[in-house]
């Protein structure tokens, strides 16, 4: 049976971002194993058919500890025959093409989540990931990317073969309207029908930049609206003494950590993501397959699945201005929400579940001799 070895940081990768790539690697009769620094496991991990391979790797490229982790990572490594090595995450990616390169395995996969140099990031991020990655690359069978702009900058690294996959998957088929009951779910959470349905989707952290959309509503002439934001984070009591500092606390609520996210895509009206940095954002594209109009910064990622005025608007990330305004044109005008949702949930199945399946299934299946 052949072998594959799934690399990350942290566990929670394996349930959230690779159970498409799992069940592809199952039917094509793959032992699979995945190294991780499970600290933050779950019962979720329970429903996988893998087996664990702890090691102690951490996030930050400055830690000490990932000298350790680098050797416990070459014991796994020596332990068993795998096949195949597909790893994630900086850090991860970073041990994992290490530790192959010494052992002589050339069949190596790494899929890049969003490069930490792009256009517009941090001198700092440029200086330390970038080097590093273009040196990388030449230890690297297959690079995967998620987005155009990783696309166009992995081609000039040295990796074998450099492809573009259309993100990790989204069920389009879970944000189907006709199974979840809109009145109902408004009813719930305290919607009235004359409320417009302002939805944000992520953790409560810098990089997120949920203050920028905070500030944007204050600025709004209607007050008709309701302002939900689901996630948790280091920077929710901030955001919440925000939202009474700018007196719109009656409009905003803070939903937490939530199941029912396409249930509440179907309660709102349009989507706000004014974040600093993604890859392919999840969020936006489960708020696409709802028939979301989506009101976004204009960043990598975003700009793959939304151009300005055409299924929403693109703001920079710090023009509240600009944020309040294509906001308030969309409260006021349903036919335009409705005609950019529409655009958004025929665009969204270019990124479907069996649309990545079946590109995976291509490369994993190269392998197989």
């Amino acid at each position: 049976m052949k072998k594959i070895l799934i690399v990350s940081t942290v566990s929670r990768q394996f349930y959230l971002f690779e159970q498409s790539n799992i069940e592809v690697l199952k039917s094509l009769g793959y032992e699979i194993h995945a190294a991780a620094n499970f600290s933050d496991a779950n019962e979720r991990l329970n429903d996988l058919d893998i087996i664990r391979q702890p090691f102690d790797i951490q996030r930050s490229p400055f830690s000490l500890k990932n000298i350790k982790a680098y050797k416990q990572f070459k014991k796994i490594m020596k332990s068993e025959n795998f096949d195949i090595v597909h790893c994630h995450s900086p850090m991860g990616g970073v041990l994992a093409r290490l530790v192959s390169k010494s052992l002589g395995i050339s069949s190596v996969i790494y899929t890049a989540h969003g490069f930490h140099f792009y256009q517009g990031a941090s001198l700092i991020n440029w200086l330390v990931y970038y080097p590093v990655e273009k040196f990388l690359s030449k230890f690297t069978d297959v690079l995967i990317t998620i987005n155009k702009e990783d696309y166009d900058r992995g081609q000039t690294f040295k990796a074998r073969k450099v492809i573009y996959v259309p993100g990790i998957g989204v069920d389009t088929n879970k944000f189907l309207t006709s199974t979840i009951n809109r009145d109902k779910k408004r009813a719930e959470l305290g919607i009235t029908k004359n409320d417009v349905v302002l939805l944000s989707i992520g953790e409560m952290i810098k990089r997120k930049n949920h203050e920028t959309a905070l500030k944007a509503i204050a600025k709004l002439k209607h007050k008709n609206f309701v302002y939900l934001i689901c996630g948790r984070g280091e920077l929710e009591n901030y955001l919440k003494e925000l939202s009474k500092n700018l007196g719109i606390e009656n409009n905003v609520r803070f939903l937490g950590y939530r199941n029912d996210i396409p249930e509440i895509c179907l309660a709102a009206d349009l989507f706000l993501f004014p974040s600093y940095q993604e890859g392919l954002p999840v969020s936006v594209m489960e708020a696409m397959a709802t028939g979301l109009p989506i009101i976004c910064s204009s960043i990598r990622g975003n700009t793959d699945l939304i151009e300005d005025g055409n299924g929403g608007y693109l703001n920079m990330p710090e023009d509240v201005d600009g944020f309040a305004t294509s906001i308030e044109k969309l409260i006021s005008d349903a036919d335009l929400r409705k005609l950019m949702g529409k655009r958004n949930f025929e665009e969204v199945k270019k990124y479907d579940n069996t649309v990545v399946k079946e590109e995976m299934r291509k490369l994993y299946s190269e392998y197989i001799k």
